[in-house]
């Protein structure tokens, strides 16, 4: 079974931003990738984020796929507990949508912080922020 996780944030809200993501066979990290994404908001981030995973992930699976997330408010968007009212994130999630094309069956599960897998994301994005 193939797993992402994947993490963006902004110093300011917003401000600089940078993304985290790493896909996974089960607990083997397959690949990683970060790098800035420029002047945004936390939630633009964390979309964009999750978009790179799942372009990540397509080249590794088409069946099923199971993207771990921290923000709360991206997973219920995409799970249609919340609306999207925000213009510019509703862009990013109808791009998720079509990616989620790419793939028969698709979770977005919410994990904390302290997640391991999270962990790594989050030091990703942070060490991208941290480069002069």
């Amino acid at each position: 079974m193939i797993y992402t996780n994947s993490d963006g944030g902004s110093r300011g809200n917003p401000g600089q931003g940078a993304i985290g993501v790493l896909v996974r066979e089960n607990e083997s990290i397959i690949t990683m990738h970060s790098e800035k994404i420029g002047n945004v908001t936390n939630n633009i981030a964390e979309y964009r984020s999750l978009i790179k995973a799942l372009e990540l992930a397509s080249k590794h699976t088409k069946t099923e796929l199971t993207c771990f997330l921290d923000s709360e408010l991206v997973v219920k968007q995409l799970l249609g507990k919340y609306r999207v009212k925000n213009k510019k994130l509703l862009q990013l999630f109808l791009e998720v949508q079509r990616l989620q094309e790419n793939f028969k069956k698709i979770k977005y599960i919410h994990v904390r912080r302290n997640d391991n897998f999270q962990q790594i994301v989050d030091s990703l994005l942070n060490t991208e922020l941290d480069k002069k």
